[in-house]
């Protein structure tokens, strides 16, 4: 027997002449459960970092999904958790009044993983939201067998009281389509938020910033992810090659032996983070890049409330 509300099948698009229908939703869950992967898989481009390192997210990123229907807005935020830090607080308090502001809310929850107490505590937390909608997503099924999906399926329809269960992989493209269609279902009628074609509101010099963190994250050790930072100082074609251009960045850890992790031997692991940001910002900029990256310690800046203002986290 199916679990209740469980959406498995197109539920179709609204039917020509039917309102328009414009807003927010927000993608919410535990670390780690595939927020941002959905994200990107939804707009059709890459707008939110991914790493299979916990807590990657640290802004609140919008994508759009434009249809002719409808112009959804994601709003994928970091995930929630048992703070131990300032940063962790900050980040924290910034999904909570993220969640006051949208249309629906997303709660994401693997397909691989059994439903345990960050699920639970996410669960207490959306119900004190009563008058938002709140959407259930299994994710990752191509992770999973049928049997582990049908369980968690099950497993989550009894976790809550939600609006819908949509089980998705963003990697396969499994039911993008159902999980858009549920999404926009919720949404108010109302004319487009942004112009036709924008994928994100972020601006071009934080996506840049997230493109050499994504890169420098890609391989270190387990400790060190949640101690890096990127700042874009400065970001201009270069005078005499408008083809070029000129991006200095600076990348803080918050120890020296971080620092050296980062650089590696003779350089050799933050020339490589270097070349693979360049080819990530050259397709998001259209541009060849000169990328000067310098890394930098900032002492404990994560519980430094001076030094997280540096860093663009502010109270």
């Amino acid at each position: 027997m199916s679990p209740p509300h469980v959406t498995t099948t197109a539920t179709g698009r609204a039917p020509t002449g039917s309102a328009f229908r414009s807003g927010f939703a927000s993608l919410v869950g535990r670390p780690n459960v595939g927020k941002s992967t959905l994200t990107n898989a939804l707009v059709g481009a890459k707008v939110a970092i991914t790493s299979d390192r916990p807590q990657t997210t640290r802004r609140v990123i919008r994508g759009i999904v434009h249809r002719p229907d409808a112009q959804l807005v994601l709003v994928d935020t970091p995930g929630l958790h048992r703070p131990r830090t300032l940063l962790g607080e900050r980040l924290d308090s910034l999904v909570r009044s993220t969640l006051t502001e949208v249309d629906v809310i997303g709660f994401c929850v693997p397909a691989t993983d059994p439903v345990g107490p960050g699920d639970k505590y996410l669960t207490r937390e959306l119900a004190a939201l009563p008058d938002t909608p709140v959407v259930a997503i299994v994710t990752k099924t191509d992770k999973a067998t049928p049997d582990q999906v049908a369980r968690q399926l099950v497993a989550v329809s009894e976790l809550g009281d939600w609006a819908d269960v949509v089980p998705v992989s963003a990697v396969a493209g499994y039911q993008l389509d159902v999980l858009a269609d549920v999404l926009v279902s919720h949404l108010p009628e109302g004319p487009p938020l942004y112009p036709d074609g924008e994928l994100t509101d972020e601006p071009e010099q934080i996506m840049v910033a997230e493109l050499i963190r994504e890169a420098a994250l890609d391989g270190v050790r387990d400790e060190l992810p949640h101690s890096i930072a990127v700042v874009v100082e400065e970001m201009a074609p270069r005078a005499d090659r408008p083809d070029l251009t000129d991006v200095h960045a600076e990348l803080f850890v918050e120890r020296p032996s971080q620092k050296a992790i980062v650089i590696g031997a003779k350089g050799a692991r933050l020339k490589d983070v270097g070349s693979r940001a360049r080819q990530q910002i050259e397709a998001l900029l259209g541009t060849k890049i000169y990328l000067d990256l310098r890394v930098k310690v900032a002492k404990d800046w994560q519980r430094n409330p001076k030094q997280l203002r540096r860093l663009g986290f502010y109270d």
